[in-house]
Parts: structure tokens; sequence; C-alpha cells
């Protein structure tokens, strides 16, 4: 088995009072595209930070391809940080042109492969302007274009699709999979939950400092069956969830948030498929599913009961608000 790309063994890191880290373990395998979530302040940005060397821990170790330093890989590695920022007054070329001799490019081929790059971002006109002339969402993209156009082997993302709007958001979500299906390792933090789900393959959660979470998507989906039907009755009315209510194993019914849709809770360990059948000899119905679990689902069931509404709040902020940037 390959070495792990990332590896954090007991890793702590305290500002004064406040422990944002708590003894975190995380192995990021080689060739991965793990998604880190986690709600606002649990450590997310601190723990990349310790990742790439900005921070250190203050206790356990940090290994980053096989180095103890991620600055003795740093040509190796891409970094979107979490604060966006370009210099606005030099020319969108001039400034991929430094970032890029700072990664050891030079020459002809990198000028080609910022042009190259620069037409799959959907930019292929802004090399001669100054970078302050772009839209926010136009410099977040010239942003991942430099933390990725030297071919790295690692890429980190800390919130790529913060403030996007949907097309360029799809855009990046392309280009990651692509970046993923040639063999790299990414690392992305982010607050979008579908894109999350969409994308990875691993999944990493924190609250608090600590991991609550930590596996394939499978694994999870397993591990967190909701045990819920979807059910569409051919006609939903207060007989039809009283009947669904009284059957063996159904623990409650409610509206599924779609027009005549029921959401039918199971007892923990009632085997679905007696209860589908159930359902089908107890009325007509037009639609009946096993709702797969979701990143949503996982997170209300993992978080602190106190702090699951506000926790969810953040980190839905941005699925389910429309962020419209009509100028990226």
């Amino acid at each position: 088995m390959n070495d792990p790309a990332i590896l954090l063994q007991g890793v702590t890191k305290r500002f004064r009072d406040k422990t944002a880290v708590d003894r975190l373990d995380l192995a990021v395998p080689a060739g991965s595209l793990c998604g880190f979530l986690g709600p606002n302040g649990a450590g997310k940005t601190t723990t990349i930070r310790m990742i790439m060397s900005i921070f250190y821990p203050d206790e356990g170790m940090v290994s980053v391809l096989g180095k103890r330093s991620a600055i003795e890989s740093k040509d190796r590695i891409g970094y979107l940080p979490e604060e966006r920022g370009v210099y606005r007054k030099m020319r969108v070329g001039q400034f991929l042109m430094y970032l890029g001799h700072l990664k050891g490019m030079r020459g002809p081929d990198l000028s080609r492969r910022i042009d190259h790059w620069l037409e799959r971002i959907a930019l292929p006109d802004v090399r001669r302007k100054r970078c302050e002339e772009l839209s926010k969402g136009m410099q977040q993209k010239v942003q991942f274009l430099a933390a990725i156009m030297h071919d790295p082997d690692l890429i980190i993302l800390d919130e790529p699709f913060s403030g996007l709007d949907p097309v360029n958001a799809r855009l990046m979500r392309g280009l990651i999979e692509e970046m993923h299906r040639a063999g790299k390792t990414i690392i992305f933090s982010t607050h979008v939950l579908h894109s999350a789900e969409q994308l990875c393959t691993r999944i990493f959660m924190i609250n608090k400092g600590r991991k609550i979470l930590d596996g394939s998507i499978d694994e999870i989906r397993a591990q967190f069956d909701p045990r819920t039907l979807i059910v569409e009755p051919l006609s939903v009315n207060g007989d039809a969830e009283s009947r669904l209510g009284a059957l063996p194993g159904v623990r409650s019914v409610g509206h599924a948030g779609q027009r005549n849709t029921l959401e039918v809770r199971l007892d923990t360990g009632f085997d679905p498929a007696r209860a589908m059948r159930s359902v089908v000899e107890a009325l007509p119905v037009r639609r009946i599913e096993l709702r797969r679990p979701t990143l949503e689902d996982v997170f209300v069931h993992l978080v602190d009961p106190g702090d699951s509404e506000d926790n969810l709040r953040a980190m839905l902020k941005d699925q389910n608000a429309t962020e419209i940037n009509a100028d990226a």
C-alpha cells in the first residue's frame, strides 16, 4: 500500500486558551479526492494551515508527501487559500508568470501553459488586464489557475466554490474531477455539502477541533443508513398517513417536502425490504424508494444536539442560497 499523501498523528493546535484542533489523526490516501467538512469554527482552516506549514502544531506530527514539512515539497503542492487575494495592480499574465517562477517554471513553456489554462477556465482574453479589473469570481478562477498550473501532485483547496456562480462552480467541479482522474491527490474544504457529495471519494469531518467522521462515501452511507422510505401514494390524505403509521417497524410518518410525497421513518434494525412490501400491500402507491443518507443527514446526526440547528444553517448557507455573481 502506498504511503498516505497527508498524515496527521495526534495533532493539537491552541491559540491562547482556545484549542482549535484537538488530538487530530488523519490519513489522506494518495490519489484520493477528500472533502474536508465541518461547521464554521470547527478547525478546518487551522488544520489546512498546519498541513501547509503556515502554522506548526503544538503537539503531534504532520507529514506531507512523505516529508515532515510541506515546505520540503512545496513545488509538488498546489494551494488555494481561504483568503482570496491577487496583486491588484499587476496584469494577469505578469501575476501568473511571477507565481510560476516561484514554482520553478520558466520560459516559453510557462507562457504556453498560462494561455492553455486561461482558455480552460473560460478567461481567454484577460492576460493583459490588470487583476483589479476582474470581477471577484474571475479573480478566484485566476487564483485557482495559479494553484494548479505547475501540475502539482497534491492540491489543497480551501472553500473553492465560495462566491462562484453556478456556471463557474460547475466548471471548477469538472476541472477537479479531471485532475483526480489524472491521479492527483485533492483535499478541499467546503460548506457546499452537495458538491462534496458529488465529487468526493472520501469525507473527513471535524467538529470543535475533533474528528467525528472519516471514511469513503460508501462506508459513510452504510454506517448512517437513515432507514427512511420515500412514498408517493396515489392519494395523499390523513388516511394514507395513518395507515402507513400503523405498519410494523414504522417509527413516524411525515411530509417529505415534495408535493404528494410522504417520508416513512423506520425503527432501527427493521428490514427496509419488508417495510416496502408492507407499504405496497397497505395502499396503492405511485412511487416508493429507500432514501439514501445525505451528508446533511450525517451532519445532523453527528453534531451535538444543542449545536445542530445553528451548525446546519452555517453548513448549508452556500448550498441553499442562490449566490449569483453576474460579473463572474
